[in-house]
């Protein structure tokens, strides 16, 4: 930990960050100083050590670790902001340390995953070195009936964190897939748990998988036409993963704020952004594999999605089950 903490001292400098101040803030010795510098050096980052001035940044390997996410966080945000290099998945590590009373606010982020979790069992493809595999734990206000927009919330956070690190716009498939092109750049998961006895709600983790660096041939054959990057989408650009991450927080954190009052610009900004609308859909029941087609006609205010069935003519609100869209995913 005291290594990220003088990475992130040394991140946050303009310049130069003297040697005194590092060991003064953190009440480490310069000895201490050294030997984290030392480290980090050995990670890839190229630090210019001056006798006189003391240590600035040169160049950095592009890594996301604690120091990087500190770095471009508020002072005192990240004490409960867990960064691990590997994990078999974030979320089943934060409901664990929810239990352990891990409080509001706590965030797991992994380089990698080796048991990622998509919708209704699905695995999410979670390579390192390339993406975003965060959790986050959530302690909601509000009764049950409502919870079920979080997701919705969470892919607005997504697309404004993106379009702020990345300059990409986003659009969102309804329920929860935010995509490129057409084509999805992030899973979405949350996971409620209930209190036994009386039923109510006890946390929420939301479970985010962002593609940010991927080419489109590390993707597996069977996946190029669902899913891209960011990165795939952009000309090749790479983009910083540990500051998508660290704006994604933000915009985390400001949901929780907001939830439930601030529900109208959410639903503003997932109405504007929801490309299945006016779009033909095949909608599948969790209960039975044969679709029924129709046209979505819009996002209801508990962000239903509104369709007007062909085998009946009748329109019915529709807040569960797996939509296809028309162009999308080989839908046809």
């Amino acid at each position: 930990m005291t290594r990220d903490k003088v990475l992130a001292m040394i991140l946050r400098s303009d310049g130069y960050v003297s040697g005194e101040s590092v060991s003064r803030e953190l009440g480490i010795t310069r000895a201490a100083v050294n030997a984290a510098v030392k480290q980090i050096k050995e990670l890839g980052y190229d630090i210019e050590s001056s006798t006189r001035k003391g240590y600035r940044l040169l160049s950095s390997p592009g890594l996301m670790n604690q120091g990087e996410i500190l770095a471009r966080l508020p002072e005192g945000r990240a004490g409960d902001i867990t960064v691990l290099d590997t994990v078999d998945s974030t979320n089943t590590m934060l409901k664990e340390m929810a239990r352990q009373g891990a409080p509001a606010g706590s965030v797991v982020i992994a380089d990698a995953q080796t048991g990622g979790k998509g919708r209704r069992g699905r695995s999410f493809l979670s390579p390192s070195g390339t993406g975003i595999y965060l959790s986050y734990l959530m302690i909601p206000k509000g009764g049950r009936e409502i919870i079920s927009e979080v997701t919705a919330w969470t892919a607005v956070a997504v697309r404004e964190a993106v379009r702020e690190v990345c300059g990409v716009e986003c659009g969102i498939k309804w329920v929860n897939d935010p995509l490129i092109n057409n084509h999805k750049i992030c899973g979405i998961l949350t996971e409620l748990s209930v209190v036994a006895e009386s039923g109510d709600i006890d946390n929420v983790i939301i479970g985010i998988g962002i593609n940010v660096n991927q080419k489109k041939e590390d993707f597996p054959e069977e996946l190029r036409e669902i899913a891209t990057s960011i990165s795939a989408e952009s000309s090749g650009k790479v983009f910083s993963r540990a500051e998508l991450a660290a704006c994604l927080i933000g915009k985390l954190d400001e949901l929780v704020s907001a939830w439930p009052d601030g529900k109208r610009r959410y639903l503003e900004q997932y109405r504007e952004a929801c490309i299945t609308t006016g779009s033909r859909v095949a909608v599948f029941n969790l209960a039975d594999d044969t679709p029924r087609t129709g046209l979505a006609l819009g996002i209801n205010d508990d962000f239903s999605l509104q369709v007007r069935f062909d085998d009946t003519g009748e329109e019915e609100s529709v807040r569960s089950g797996e939509v296809s869209v028309r162009g999308l995913y080989g839908y046809t």
